[in-house]
């Protein structure tokens, strides 16, 4: 296998890898967990887990502390993680390995301990779903390294690829069905990632914020995530979106891909995080995020789930709604707002959906 440049580009609303990188010969998973696949065709509609970070911190993990070394350090604890989204329900729980590469863990002098790490992470995962009475799947969390890609910064993508590879061998030696590629902005690093787990082995997902008006920080549109892995030898089990800034904005980004032919994942933020004194509190209720799983059900969303401050408690109301509720008619952004509340950093054409969008752009172009 050989991998020729530095990664894509992309530029007027399309994204081009086809120039700047390709795969010399066919490449082949070396091992292949069914489980989500199998899942996908008797379930239909599969629920995925909620947060990890903000439910760590309720946990008692200090600030600034490396969620992964508790792997090692608190097990016990991360069993507690798992355990929660299991007993509310999840069918897919991704492991405590989020800032799993190098690049991350080397803010906390962690560098030399990735496949460690991630081995643990995923192990841990497999301990709990194997005392659940139902099959559950060990996605492994794969999110960015924090770096720039040349020349805006000096990652390259040889660089990523080698530092994806030892997290994702990590993440499969401790059992891990799937790479779960998450919270990404940057086409090149996604994939960075997917190379990463074809490479290793295992199948992947891959997921992006679309938190900078309707685009990620990079400028990927949601129209444009199905083209990342175009040129790759192997595709996606399933891509969408996660985190960004509130239900509402991560479901218009999913009316623009292609779900009735693409399994599509939907991750949302638990409402908006607001500061109460030392802590950041996410305002979302059981309530909205069940409102919010109707939502993404009727919009063909196949795998759904919460992001940041989403809790076991959120999980439950979102599988009764999973579990009871029959899709409806495709909804529009207009009654997505109406139902989940305005846009937060709507795209220009959205931003006139409510008066509160639109007051909200007046005020941000009277700014510029």
């Amino acid at each position: 296998m050989h991998v020729a440049g530095a990664g894509a580009g992309f530029a007027n609303g399309t994204l081009d890898i086809s120039a700047s990188w390709h795969i010399e010969k066919p490449l082949y998973l070396s091992w292949i967990s069914a489980v989500l696949e199998e899942l996908l065709a008797e379930r239909g509609v599969l629920l995925a887990d909620g947060a990890t970070g903000t439910n760590m911190f309720a946990l008692g993990l200090p600030a600034g502390h490396a969620p992964e070394d508790w792997n090692i350090a608190e097990p016990e604890k991360v069993r507690a993680l798992y355990r929660g989204f299991v007993d509310a329900g999840s069918d897919i729980i991704l492991t405590n390995s989020f800032g799993g590469t190098a690049f991350r863990l080397k803010l906390h002098d962690l560098q030399d301990r990735v496949v460690e790490l991630n081995r643990a992470a995923a192990a841990l995962a497999r301990e709990v779903v194997a005392e659940a009475d139902r099959p559950i799947v060990v996605a492994g969390s794969v999110g960015p390294t924090g770096e720039l890609f040349v020349p805006l910064g000096t990652m390259t993508f040889d660089d990523a690829v080698a530092a994806f590879t030892d997290q994702i061998t990590g993440l499969k030696e401790g059992g891990a069905d799937v790479a779960w590629i998450e919270t990404m902005s940057a086409p090149e690093e996604m994939q960075a990632a997917a190379q990463a787990a074809i490479a290793v082995g295992l199948p992947y997902v891959y997921t992006a914020s679309f938190d900078t008006a309707g685009r990620t920080m990079m400028g990927l549109p949601p129209a444009g995530l199905a083209g990342v892995a175009s040129d790759l030898g192997v595709q996606p089990l399933a891509f969408g979106a996660n985190c960004g800034v509130g239900a509402s904005d991560l479901l218009l980004a999913t009316l623009d891909m292609p779900t009735d032919s693409h399994v599509v994942v939907a991750k949302a933020n638990c409402g908006i995080p607001q500061i109460r004194g030392d802590s950041v509190v996410y305002t979302g209720t059981p309530e909205l995020m069940a409102e919010y799983a109707r939502l993404a059900m009727d919009c063909g969303i196949r795998i759904i789930g919460g992001c940041c401050g989403t809790t076991p408690e959120h999980i439950r109301a979102m599988r009764h709604v999973l579990d009871t509720h029959a899709r409806g008619a495709r909804p529009d952004l207009a009654e997505i707002v109406s139902r989940l509340g305005p846009l937060i950093a709507p795209p220009p054409s959205a931003e006139k959906i409510s008066d509160h969008g639109e007051r909200r752009g007046r005020r941000r172009r009277s700014m510029s």
